[in-house]
């Protein structure tokens, strides 16, 4: 399974957050939609970082209640990994093992398509090993 199923299945829409943005906004539209993680935009719509629930924690360790009148600028990851909608799952699952990230935005020639989690990634993994397993069932019981 690749990248465009997950997204084809869970849909592409994407909450993200201008640079000028604080991290109390931030944090309030991660709790409205339920989400851990917002991309961080410019005025242009281009992707300048990924805000995560960890990255708010951690400022909040730092800097007390004044971090929720922090920037988002501030508290983001820069270094924003990607991945294509050709990306096969297993080669995803290693990435974000390996790098210790739980969001992957998804890019094709310079355009956002959508971006996927890790629980998105496993759910889906599991639905494709349950479909082996029953194929495999099936031809056991059919001979």
């Amino acid at each position: 399974m690749h990248v465009e199923r997950i997204l084809a299945l869970k849909g592409n829409d994407v909450i993200s957050v201008t640079t000028n943005e604080t991290i109390g906004v931030a944090a309030n539209i991660l709790s409205k939609n339920r989400i851990g993680a917002i991309l961080v935009r410019d005025d242009d719509g281009f992707v300048r970082g990924v805000l995560s629930e960890r990255d708010i924690v951690r400022g909040l360790a730092d800097l007390g209640s004044r971090c929720l009148e922090t920037g988002v600028v501030e508290l983001m990851t820069r270094d924003v990994v990607f991945c294509g909608p050709e990306d096969d799952i297993d080669t995803i699952m290693a990435i974000m093992t390996d790098r210790r990230i739980r969001h992957l935005p998804v890019m094709r020639e310079n355009q956002l398509l959508g971006i996927i989690s890790i629980g998105d990634v496993v759910k889906f993994r599991i639905e494709e090993i349950k479909s082996e397993a029953d194929a495999m069932r099936q031809y056991i019981a059919t001979g």
